[in-house]
């Protein structure tokens, strides 16, 4: 078991002793992993007979926070190590339990575990199950209990540190808060001031701690210039739920009249900064009986002159009177490193929380400034044409079929331009609105923001919509009712161009061909689906359909436990849906949401954001050097397989937590700074969807609520079920170094510390980039990761995994399409765990797993992938993740021909200089100058052969003297050679790599 300096600060191996009141003092030890908590839990009393007796009796007044009633206890002989089955228990309760058991080696010591479990389920989702209390005792044995003799304990031991209940989940007794609330008859709450080493962990009971320190009005500690530091108030109502807490900080000061301003202090649960880098405010009621910690921080000036400083922290409520805390910090005379962060287990970075690092939206490479020219905003590869109603009249894209080059031919998205119909019942017909016009208010390089409102006699339609530099829109539409009127439907149309449709991805459906017709429902319980993905290779949408309380949902496994919100426009009550279907010359989209009523006043937003695809041109060269290697080993051996960028898993030495990559870097930096002698770059795993039980900030984040932690069940682990009580999800865990995680809620404050952690990683670690598997943060936070990533000329490098989401517990979503907002920053996908690479279409692979139609390119994992199927579309799988997953044979392969510098031109491309003559065996070259590349793969339903058709002239070789080599490729192919107008064989799911020359 790995310890981090958080749990040896905390929980000292040094027993620490205290007097309780009319018993002998207890003693609390780690036990350092001495024994198997997994069937005997982590807590014991050792407890020491005297004498030889048939029955010993032992009093042990544990103080537990857990819920005892029905539980076992076990009782183990320290001298042999055997169970001793003779024990009675009696009067057991949370404050203390007596123990009768059978001392069978005489005297000497005996342990007594109090809360064995069982680990049920599978190892990476465990359940502890706590075993439940079993006589065992014999007859004979039970009528010598009045014969006892008194054991006693000599101290309560936890399996390691990491899991001790000392001092924080130490309850004080029910006679001990009655004493504590009759010498405080006077106040409906009381204040605890505690330090930041010792965070709250109880939210329904005293800590014993506390009522050794008693309720005072003061707090005093230490800091250092220009740290980050912080302090607990903590609110325990008395007489009533308490409304409305806020905290009012003065000025610290000291003799001489330096100060540190109340600027600089702040409350972490009541005031803040999202993740969006809007203001958040938070109303914090605090239930009587609760135990309610509000986290003081202070970012103390560099400036600051050594000294002490006092004063006042008013706390106040609306319903009860205010509590006035005095405040000392003695400065001392040093400056603390980068604000103390590098000490984390100080809750330094607790700061984080609020940060705004990297939110400024400046363009990121490869994208290029907006550009306005009249109604025409300009983007990388694409062009939006808006009208007066404020919707695009057309989409425009300039990238070849080959999606290796730009063109300045468009291809257009749309047959007209994207509109809302609104009919009114009365008359069937669409109201008219007449547009005021169109008003750009803001233009800059990153974002370009626009306004158009738009009158009828009935109602008002607001446009608010606003472009970001690599092709996203977002729109704001809100709909204002100026009479009571009744309504047919409001519905958007997206009239897509016949040759810019033909795949979708999405409502209910696989990526690939797209269907002749689509009907749709909202059914947001169940399905992660609110939009789709409709376009070509070189031009497509997706659209996603929102209202003004769109929350994200939780994904991974999680859906149904937080599933979308639905839209109370677009949703009504499940009367919306969506249509695709041949109108005409076009293929629409027809986004409806069926009949409804509004009064005078009433107010419904439309909302949607669009996706223009794709986002560049795929970079091949990027694809043939970066060779992945997803494995913690060592590195010369890595060097040596070709491979030029190292995946650092979580559950690793230098990596060991999951998506809390703070308490082995040091280890990490010796591993990347050999890695970069070597000429390797290094990325590690880092997400946001759960996070580890191990971050120091685990208990400050508990305190907010369900703002960082989602709402749960509780259950999994022991550790989640002991520490942290209920009302949460157990998520990932690692049985060699028992990690346990907990499922974050989505749209959060943990942003801005991720933001902030990769910043510190790149500053302080040097890592080369990110390893996602899965995202459950947007698009802000996304950019602003690339941003920090690739700050001072750092590579940053991110790839993403995902496992397929197209299940019942993901919401049947497609992963592209859920994950499409991230595309345009992301260097390679990872497309994924539980991808059928051989029952799938060449349609599915192009939509769902290459990435190219956005200018991406991927890899292949499920069983190792279909090597010559991936081969189509530039990809291999990864080693050494699974026995199938060894790309080195076909990076030889790539090297042996030369491919950086290639054309590659896809079997999507209708002038291919090279075909097939049969549609279920598909060809992509890879071209040089006289040597071609032809990448076959087939989809025929059996084994078969081809013959190959081919534009020499395109490919500028003379067929007379032209020939055609199968290289041997170890596991793909044997060598071969063919004439030009050879039969090729071709097995079924197969195919070759043949160069051409």
């Amino acid at each position: 078991m790995l310890l981090n300096k958080r749990q040896v600060f905390t929980y000292a191996f040094i027993l620490i002793c205290f007097c309780i009141a009319n018993a002998q003092p207890i003693k609390y030890v780690s036990g350092n992993n001495t024994w198997n908590p997994d069937s005997l839990g982590n807590h014991r009393a050792v407890v020491d007979v005297p004498a030889t007796a048939s029955v010993s009796k032992v009093y042990i007044e544990w103080r537990r926070r857990d819920d005892p009633a029905g539980k076992a206890v076990i009782v183990v002989d320290a001298k042999t190590n055997k169970r001793i089955s003779n024990v009675k228990v009696e009067n057991i309760s949370r404050e203390s339990g007596t123990i009768y058991f059978e001392p069978a080696s005489g005297a000497g010591k005996y342990y007594i575990y109090y809360m064995p479990y069982k680990v049920t389920a599978r190892s990476n989702y465990p359940k502890a199950v706590y075993l439940k209390q079993v006589s065992t005792a014999s007859a004979e044995w039970l009528g010598k209990l009045a014969k006892h003799t008194n054991a006693r304990v000599l101290y309560l031991e936890s399996v390691n540190a990491m899991n001790s209940f000392y001092p924080m989940e130490v309850i004080a007794t029910g006679q001990e808060v009655k004493g504590l609330l009759k010498s405080n008859t006077d106040k409906p709450y009381l204040v605890f001031t505690e330090d930041r080493l010792h965070p709250l962990k109880m939210p329904h009971d005293l800590p014993q701690r506390w009522i050794q320190k008693g309720v005072n009005s003061k707090f005093s500690d230490v800091a250092l210039k220009g740290e980050n530091f912080s302090y607990q108030l903590s609110i325990y109502p008395v007489s009533g739920d308490v409304k409305d807490v806020k905290l009012v900080f003065s000025d610290l000061k000291d003799v001489n009249g330096h100060r540190i301003p109340a600027s600089t202090m702040s409350c972490l649960n009541t005031d803040g900064v999202k993740y969006d880098a809007t203001l958040l405010t938070n109303t914090v009621n605090v239930n009587k009986g609760d135990i309610q910690a509000l986290w003081c921080l202070v970012n103390i000036p560099v400036q600051t002159v050594a000294g002490i400083y006092n004063g006042l922290v008013t706390v106040k409520a609306n319903n009860a009177p205010a509590t006035v805390i005095k405040v000392t910090l003695q400065i001392k005379n040093q400056q603390a490193v980068n604000g103390g962060v590098n000490e984390p287990q100080k809750q330094t970075r607790l700061t984080w929380l609020n940060s705004t690092l990297a939110q400024q939206n400046d363009v990121i490479k490869p994208y290029t400034a907006l550009k306005v020219d009249d109604k025409i905003i300009s983007l990388l590869g694409r062009k939006v044409l808006l009208n007066n109603s404020g919707f695009p009249d057309q989409i425009q894209t300039f990238y070849t079929p080959e999606m290796t080059e730009y063109t300045n031919t468009p291809k257009n998205l749309l047959a007209e331009g994207i509109h809302f119909h609104v009919i009114n019942a009365a008359t069937h017909k669409d109201i008219a609105f007449k547009s005021e016009g169109l008003i750009f208010n803001q233009k800059q390089p990153g974002i370009v923001k626009w306004q158009a409102n738009n009158t009828a006699d009935l109602m008002t339609m607001n446009v608010d919509g606003y472009m970001e530099f690599d092709g996203a829109v977002f729109y704001t539409v809100k709909f204002t009712a100026l009479n009571d009127v009744n309504l047919d439907d409001i519905k958007l149309h997206l009239p897509f161009d016949k040759k810019s449709a033909k795949y979708l991805m999405g409502l209910n459906q696989k990526g690939g061909i797209r269907p002749d017709t689509v009907n749709w429902k909202w059914d947001v319980a169940t399905k992660n689906q609110d939009g789709a993905w409709i376009g070509e290779v070189n031009a497509g949408l997706q659209y996603s359909l929102r209202d003004e309380n769109y929350v994200r949902p939780l994904n991974t496994n999680f859906y149904l436990q937080k599933p979308l919100v639905l839209p109370s426009s677009w949703g009504n009550s499940g009367k919306g849906g969506i249509r695709v279907f041949l109108k005409g010359s076009s293929i629409l989209s027809d986004n409806y949401s069926g009949p409804r009523s509004m009064k005078k006043g009433d107010v419904l937003y439309y909302n949607f954001t669009l996706l223009i695809t794709p986002f560049h041109t795929i970079n091949t060269d990027f694809q043939w050097s970066t060779r992945f290697y997803h494995k913690y080993s060592n590195l010369d051996s890595i060097k040596a397989t070709g491979a030029t960028v190292i995946n650092i898993h979580h559950a690793t030495p230098i990596n060991p937590y999951i998506n809390y990559p703070f308490i082995a870097h040091k280890a990490m930096k010796s591993y990347i700074d050999s890695a970069h002698r070597l000429g390797l770059k290094v990325k590690i795993y880092n997400t946001v969807r759960e996070l580890s039980n191990s971050a120091y900030e685990t208990f400050p984040m508990r305190s907010l609520g369900h703002e960082i932690y989602s709402t749960g069940k509780g259950g999994g682990y022991s550790w989640l079920q002991e520490h942290l009580g209920d009302d949460y999800i157990a998520a990932w865990y690692v049985p060699e170094i028992k990690d346990a995680a907990i499922v974050n809620s989505g749209m959060s404050r943990w942003h801005n510390y991720y933001v902030e952690g990769m910043n510190w990683l790149v500053q302080n670690v040097g890592i080369d980039g990110i390893y996602l598997d899965d995202v459950a943060f947007d698009r802000i936070t996304m950019k602003r990761i690339k941003r920090v990533l690739t700050q001072d000329g750092h590579p940053g490098i991110i790839d993403l995994h995902s496992a397929n989401q197209y299940n019942k517990s993901d919401g049947f979503n497609n992963s592209a399409n859920l994950y499409m907002e991230h595309f345009p920053y992301l260097n390679r996908l990872w497309f994924g765990e539980y991808f059928d690479y051989e029952k799938n279409s060449p349609d599915f692979f192009l939509t769902e797993v290459s990435g190219i139609p956005f200018g991406l390119m991927g890899e292949m994992l499920q069983g190792g992938g279909n090597p010559w199927r991936g081969m189509i579309y530039g990809m291999t799988n990864r080693m050494p993740w699974s026995d199938n997953a060894d790309p080195r044979p076909i990076w030889k392969a790539w090297d042996n021909f030369g491919m950086q510098g290639t054309k590659m031109i896809g079997y999507w491309v209708d002038n291919n200089p090279v075909k097939t003559n049969n549609n279920k065996v598909l060809a992509t070259i890879y071209k040089k100058d006289k040597k071609t590349m032809i990448a076959i793969a087939s989809w025929a339903d059996s084994d078969t052969s081809i013959k190959l058709l081919i534009d020499w002239k395109a490919l500028n070789i003379d067929p007379a003297k032209a020939h055609i080599t199968a290289p041997a490729i170890q596991n793909f192919q044997q060598a071969n050679n063919f004439n030009i107008d050879s039969e090729i064989p071709v097995a079924k799911g197969k195919g070759w790599i043949l160069i051409l020359e």
